[in-house]
């Protein structure tokens, strides 16, 4: 590329372009002038054919007075004032086969035009008139009009200048005019749209551009207007639209200040656990029984939450683990579950299970246990939050089911279940928890462990409480795989 075709791209790149304000304007003056010559063409062509006219008419009162007199008796000087009345140089009538010239002055050595005014179409008039506008100035023409008194025709020479002159003095006015009205016109056509539409636009239009810049500023959304047409529209569309990127967006740095945090308290935190795990290590060595009883629960839930510690909301951060599946048996996982959240025989919260019996599941154990710890958990804050607690009335029941290939398994409760408004993003983290100090992850993590076994989770509408249902798929078994299996057997 050379200097010059840089300097041209800058140039043009730089040049000043003109805005929608500019364009409307542009547009309604050239459309306004288009309409008056439009209104011009016919008025100019109608002009000419009056004032032909007119000359025709104030002929036609020469030929009667011409006429009536007797041959010869109409003084020289008469003829030329009522020839100079009516701006022609003759004035002739044709009666039979003859035809008789009332009155002559000056008469030109020839014709340059003849028109005809007895029948005249509107195209040919339009085409005539501007004819006329552009002829030379000092051609003569004969006009032909009806004749008094039973004549044939009557016609009259004149000279075209005084038609010219009229024409260009009309077409003068008719300019000025046009240039009058288009500006009032354009004037307020434009700041009727300027206030209308071009400047609403002008304020939607900035405050997308203020709204880029701080898309997480709460103060940058758009304050609707009110208006019930397509612009009011617009406003709250736009208004919602950036509300719900706003909150996303501070829901995304949420996560990743939450990411972080996990990162710095991680090696601490898996050091303090590694320390625990050391002391419930020696307690198991001691021979008393309850010490016996619970030690090993103890250390499954200290490895597991080393375990955890890595993963602790990682919505938020890594992408989870693949599930490492295979059959294991629902009924000992609930009870851990069970176990895990304190729920005895004396516990003031009821715990009941409706599992099918000898219920495969073929899954991860400890994505599922997560998955169903998260659903106990949010089932036993729910029915703790309305305490004192009536072992009776506040229960969370566990179902599963086998149908085909697919696991059912539902986590309900007694309590007051899920608010409407917490419903439209249920599965979204940091949507529903509505307990203080809770992080609004239990359900976006069980979603996601869910999807990643080939599941589906939902709420269940029209039941007591909360009831949550979803599905563990079966492993899909290739063909081959399957043959090899049975030649083996």
């Amino acid at each position: 590329m050379t200097n010059g075709d840089t300097v041209q791209d800058v140039w043009q790149a730089r040049r000043p372009r003109p805005g929608l304000s500019g364009k409307l304007l542009a547009l309604t003056i050239l459309f306004v002038m288009i309409a008056e010559v439009l209104i011009y063409v016919p008025s100019i062509a109608n002009f000419r054919v009056n004032w032909l006219n007119d000359r025709l008419a104030s002929a036609h009162t020469a030929a009667l007075v011409l006429d009536a007199a007797p041959s010869g008796m109409v003084p020289e000087s008469l003829a030329r004032q009522i020839l100079d009345s009516i701006g022609a140089r003759a004035v002739a009538m044709k009666m039979g086969n003859e035809r008789h010239l009332l009155a002559a002055s000056d008469m030109p050595p020839s014709v340059d035009r003849n028109i005809d005014m007895r029948e005249v179409m509107w195209w040919t008039a339009i085409f005539d008139a501007f004819d006329t506008l552009f002829d030379p100035v000092e051609w003569v023409i004969r006009v032909i009009g009806p004749a008094p008194k039973g004549g044939e025709f009557l016609e009259i020479v004149m000279d075209q200048a005084p038609l010219q002159l009229a024409m260009w003095r009309f077409s003068a006015n008719i300019l000025l005019l046009s240039l009058i009205i288009s500006g009032i016109t354009a004037t307020l056509v434009y700041f009727t749209l300027h206030y209308v539409l071009i400047r609403p636009m002008h304020r939607i239009t900035a405050n997308m551009v203020a709204f880029r810049k701080e898309p997480e500023n709460p103060a940058r959304i758009i304050a609707s207007s009110g208006r019930n047409d397509e612009i009011g529209t617009a406003e709250r569309e736009l208004a919602a639209m950036q509300s719900d990127l706003a909150s996303t967006l501070h829901n995304k740095s949420r996560l990743a200040a939450l990411g972080l945090a996990v990162s710095k308290i991680n090696h601490d935190l898996r050091n303090l656990l590694a320390s625990a795990q050391l002391f419930s290590d020696r307690l198991s060595s001691l021979p008393d029984p309850r010490v016996q009883q619970f030690a090993p629960k103890l250390m499954r839930a200290l490895e597991r939450a080393i375990a955890f510690c890595q993963t602790t909301l990682s919505y938020g951060g890594a992408q989870e683990m693949p599930p490492a599946r295979k059959p294991i048996p629902f009924d000992p996982l609930v009870d851990e579950v069970r176990d895990t959240l304190g729920l005895d025989a004396e516990s003031r919260i009821g715990w009941i299970t409706s599992i099918e019996r000898g219920l495969i599941v073929d899954a991860d154990y400890e994505q599922l246990l997560r998955v169903l710890l998260n659903l106990s958990r949010n089932a036993y804050q729910a029915l703790e939050s309305r305490a004192p607690n009536d072992r009776l009335r506040d229960q969370i029941r566990v179902t599963g089911r086998r149908e085909g290939a697919v696991v059912v398994i539902e986590i309900s409760d007694t309590g007051p279940g899920v608010p409407v408004k917490a419903r439209e993003r249920l599965f979204e983290a940091f949507q529903t928890s509505a307990r203080t100090g809770g992080t609004g992850l239990g359900l976006a993590i069980a979603a996601e462990l869910v999807r990643a076994h080939g599941g589906e989770i939902r709420l269940v509408d029209g039941t007591i409480g909360a009831t949550f249902r979803f599905t563990v798929p079966d492993t899909a078994v290739k063909l081959d795989a399957r043959r090899n299996e049975r030649a083996r057997a």
